[in-house]
């Protein structure tokens, strides 16, 4: 895996959060595959098979403004090809979630497939600080 391809995937895994928390359905759906098969399972949800559920599921989710909106914590990059996933926290109100989001390159960008997130007692390790990483030079 290079170093380029996993930044890659950790840019769409970061546009797929930042249409979650900006409630945005139109970024939500362009970042979804049209060309493979997909699913997603929605914490206490039932899997969800098929573009038209999936993103059914995500435009009553983003509609609602009571639904939740993570905030992804320390993300990691796999890369396998022309697949890929990544494993990240979800952070809700201290909460935590463990997610799995999987993409594949869909022409010349990384598509999601899959996203399923569901609990943990597992928690991220404390994000460094500035002050954490010595005298910058």
């Amino acid at each position: 895996m290079s170093a380029r391809e996993e930044q890659e995937v950790l840019f769409a895994n970061e546009a797929f959060y930042r249409a979650f928390g900006d409630r945005d359905l139109h970024a939500m759906d362009a970042l979804w595959s049209r060309e493979n098969p997909v699913a997603c399972v929605h914490p206490g949800w039932g899997a969800l098979v098929g573009r038209g559920a999936v993103l059914e599921s995500w435009a009553s989710l983003l509609a609602n403004p009571r639904s939740p909106t993570p905030a992804c914590r320390a993300p990691r990059a796999f890369v396998c090809g022309a697949a890929a996933f990544v494993i990240c926290f979800e952070e809700l109100e201290g909460n935590f979630l463990l997610a799995t989001n999987v993409f594949v390159r869909e022409k010349s960008a990384w598509r999601m497939v899959h996203h399923q997130s569901g609990p943990t007692a597992d928690r991220p390790a404390p994000e460094e600080t500035p002050s954490d990483r010595g005298p910058v030079h």
